[in-house]
């Protein structure tokens, strides 16, 4: 019996910045072009309200943010000293986990709101620079990622349940979003946290069938530098990829930083076995033994590729959510 591919909808799956005031670090910098937009960042606008959402989509330069929660609270908090909206979409790619292989066929999108609150938080880096981090707001009526159903071959498997060779999996979130460093381009240091888990589908395996869970969730690390893995594993390289800089074409604050065909990396996660396959949990051992299942850091690895990713940056979340309105009428 060969799998048959369910119908649920794509998972919840729920990559810059000027700095707010001097420090002594040398930071993160920008070309010229994008210093000069940034400056008006800088020019002490005070925080607002957040105007109405938007009804149309968002245009060129930021296509892809209509979910942006610019009336979240967390967002409207008037001590924040920066706010922002990201979306990005990978093209390719697979995971590694234990002895399995799991291709991405089809685009990941991954969209979210951020902020930087008045504590400043910001990370160092090797070569002493520093770059600002952020906290993530999910998407307003929208999935913090969107991952596709792909089928995955697990060699012998057909030796425990006769007649299956594949299976369908699909990344679902186990947890939230943290650390997003978007600046860490080319650093030794992850872009964001994210903690997921591998939903399995098969008609034998009942509808709560996972690799991961919430509280024991694979946590993925994705850098565009050299990944830092433990032991005698050797480092996995990312790519920034193209970096583009896009004033607000209407006039208002917000910068809208581009990275183009980026690859983002990681083998510093763990995989735990299976849980909640086939009645009472009678076919996680079957699973792990095929998969090779749990499996230590080192032993797995993920490889986001042709990464196409857009975030925005403002001061001021009405003045951001006015550049969002009017990209749509222009």
């Amino acid at each position: 019996m060969r799998a048959s591919s369910p119908t649920p909808a794509a998972s919840t799956v729920s990559a810059a910045s000027p700095a707010a005031a001097p420090r002594r670090r040398r930071r993160r910098l920008l070309p010229p072009a994008a210093v000069l937009a940034g400056a008006a960042l800088l020019a002490g606008v005070t925080p607002g309200p957040a105007s109405a959402a938007t009804t149309a989509a968002p245009g060129a330069p930021y296509t892809g943010m209509g979910n942006c929660p610019v009336a979240a609270p967390a967002m409207t908090n008037p001590e924040n000293l920066q706010v922002g909206c990201l979306v990005s979409v990978t093209n390719a790619g697979k995971f590694t986990l234990g002895s399995t292989v799991v291709a991405f066929n089809s685009p990941i999108t991954l969209q979210f709101g951020f902020y930087w609150d008045k504590s400043a938080p910001e990370v160092s880096f090797p070569d002493g620079s520093s770059a600002n981090q952020y906290t993530v707001v999910p998407p307003t009526s929208a999935p913090l990622l969107s991952a596709p159903m792909v089928q995955i071959n697990i060699p012998g498997i057909q030796n425990f349940l006769p007649g299956i060779t594949s299976v369908f999996a699909q990344v679902e979130l186990a947890g939230p979003v943290t650390k997003f460093t978007p600046l860490a381009t080319g650093e030794p240091y992850p872009v964001f946290q994210l903690p997921i888990k591998l939903h399995l589908y098969n008609a034998l395996f009942g509808a709560h069938c996972y690799v991961g869970s919430d509280s024991a969730p694979l946590l993925l690390k994705p850098t565009t530098g050299a990944t830092t893995p433990t032991g005698s594993t050797p480092p996995m390289t990312g790519d920034p990829g193209t970096l583009g800089y896009d004033p607000d074409p209407n006039g208002h604050n917000a910068l809208v930083i581009s990275e183009t065909n980026a690859s983002l990396v990681d083998n510093t996660f763990a995989v735990p076995g299976a849980s909640g396959c086939g009645l009472l949990g009678s076919l996680n051992q079957i699973i792990d033994w095929t998969m090779g299942l749990p499996a230590a850091p080192g032993k797995d690895s993920v490889s986001f590729q042709q990464t196409n990713a857009s975030f925005v940056l403002d001061t001021d979340v009405a003045d951001l959510s006015a550049a969002l309105r009017d990209s749509a009428a222009h």
